[in-house]
């Protein structure tokens, strides 16, 4: 009987163990650990960064072994299109998982409307996580209220009317402490984090946006051995404009291993899906601002331990409207039925996956939206839609009168060079078809595997004439469904 008694007592004992041992790790947990299976996500956004400036997309003129080892360690996206080559608007999309258009949000001047869930609040309300952004400004609550480029009377009347609503969103936004040590960035977020409770973490960095003044650890980049994509002329100026883009791609290098060295210190590598990608393309013409690929196709590289296959590379199509889909189907949450975009997630896993035949972008006024004058540049205000598949792009210029100029970089040396040769008749004729000459035509259509380089306009072409109607027909699709305020190209 006594014995009997005993080995009772020891199986309560080891049943009472059993039972209390799930919760005590839980509380024992470090800031951050899954919970039921759900990634910490860390998102990493640098700032007007073109395809294929990083040395794991083949690239020889850039320097960037931490970006490439990450890039080793999961799956690299050649072919990530963002819905807009302006950051506002952009990151609009990234976060609702909806264009632009749909959002209402193709001004600077907009915040993103208070009716409108985006992706920390949703993963925070839906999926139990804490949520913090921090970093580069994250653009979706309106211009701030002080003086800047004219922004000043349209920030007042944000806090006038109480819509600035990001503070609401997440559980943790970082107070101004300017544009370095990220990595301390992130550990303050992690300090907050409550134990046990999976975290989604936005930092957004400065480089390689315009003005280029960093540099990377090895030194300046020589612009005489640079490669010139077929869109730039061989002049000075170009060749040194984009050195100095590209010393900024390596600082931003040394930056987002900072942020990942923070990451392995506190244990949290292995359960955290990192995602790396630029907001729209370089400040360089044909870039930033315009609907051609180096304005649009940004770098994407994604980390997960134990899910992403490493050293995988991937040419399928995918918009900036699907990371929020994506983001939220890897934490176990079901992505809104109003959400355009189309969730990644089985080519995350190597699973059969139905790409997506077409990808949008759209172009509206760029900055303050003011000082417009008789002559103003496509540089600060224009409105082009465009739509691009595997081979092919449609872009639909709907204020063609505009001519043509880069967001940011007109003063310096690149384009005041180019607009020198055209004065003086040097300058190429593909190159003076596409950057001088006003109007410009309303429909553009690139054949991209035989002109990458998107200087051989074939709109009209007859060969072409079925997939330009095809094109211009899923342009129209979209402008419907997103209920766009310009003519579709279709009537």
């Amino acid at each position: 009987m006594k014995t009997m008694c005993s080995l009772l007592t020891w199986l309560l004992l080891a049943t009472f163990a059993a039972i209390a041992a799930p919760c005590d790790a839980a509380d024992q947990s470090p800031a951050g650990a899954s919970a039921a299976g759900k990634p910490n996500i860390l998102f990493l956004l640098s700032d007007d960064h073109s395809y294929p400036y990083l040395s794991c997309y083949g690239n020889p003129d850039v320097r960037t072994p931490n970006l490439d080892r990450l890039a080793s360690q999961g799956l690299r996206c050649d072919r990530m299109m963002v819905s807009c080559p302006q950051c506002v608007p952009s990151r609009a999309a990234l976060m609702t998982g909806r264009s632009p258009v749909a959002v209402r949000m193709v001004r600077f001047t907009s915040p993103l409307p208070a009716e409108l869930p985006g992706l920390p609040d949703l993963l925070r309300d839906r999926g139990g996580y804490f949520t913090g952004v921090g970093g580069r400004s994250y653009h979706l609550d309106g211009p701030p209220t002080k003086s800047v480029r004219g922004y000043s009377e349209i920030g007042h009347l944000l806090d006038e009317h109480h819509l600035r609503l990001f503070k609401k969103r997440v559980d943790y936004m970082e107070e101004p402490s300017g544009l370095k040590n990220f990595g301390a960035k992130l550990a303050k977020f992690l300090d907050q984090v409550p134990q046990g409770k999976p975290w989604f973490f936005w930092l957004g960095f400065y480089d390689p946006h315009h003005d280029w003044t960093t540099r990377g650890a090895k030194g300046p980049i020589d612009p005489a051995k640079l490669t010139l994509p077929p869109h730039l002329p061989d002049l000075p100026g170009v060749r040194s404009d984009l050195a100095r883009y590209l010393d900024e791609v390596e600082h931003l290098d040394s930056d987002v291993q900072e942020v990942l060295d923070t990451l392995e210190e506190r244990g949290l590598a292995q359960n955290t899906l990192v995602v790396f990608m630029g907001d729209n393309g370089m400040a360089l013409p044909h870039g930033k601002g315009s609907l051609y690929d180096p304005g649009i196709n940004v770098p994407l590289v994604v980390r997960w331990p134990g899910v992403v296959k490493p050293g995988r590379s991937t040419r399928t199509l995918i918009s900036g409207e699907d990371f929020t889909p994506t983001m939220l189907q890897a934490a176990g949450v079901e992505p809104l039925e109003e959400m355009s975009g189309m969730s990644f997630l089985p080519l995350l896993r190597d699973q059969p996956f139905t790409a997506r035949k077409y990808v949008f972008a759209e172009r509206g006024p760029h900055g303050g939206d003011g000082g417009m004058k008789p002559d103003i540049s496509a540089a600060t205000f224009d409105l082009a839609r465009c739509v691009r598949s595997d081979r092919f792009k449609l872009i639909y210029n709907c204020t063609p009168h505009q001519p043509p100029g880069p967001v940011d970089s007109q003063a310096d040396p690149a384009w005041q060079q180019m607009k020198a040769a055209f004065a003086a008749g040097t300058l190429a004729a593909p190159l003076v078809k596409t950057y001088f000459t006003t109007p410009r035509p309303t429909y553009e259509f690139y054949d991209l595997d035989a002109d990458p380089g998107e200087l051989n306009n074939l709109a009209g072409d007859p060969s072409y004439q079925e997939i330009q109607l095809a094109h211009k027909m899923a342009l129209t699709e979209k402008m419907v469904l997103d209920w766009d305020f310009l003519p579709t190209p279709v009537k």
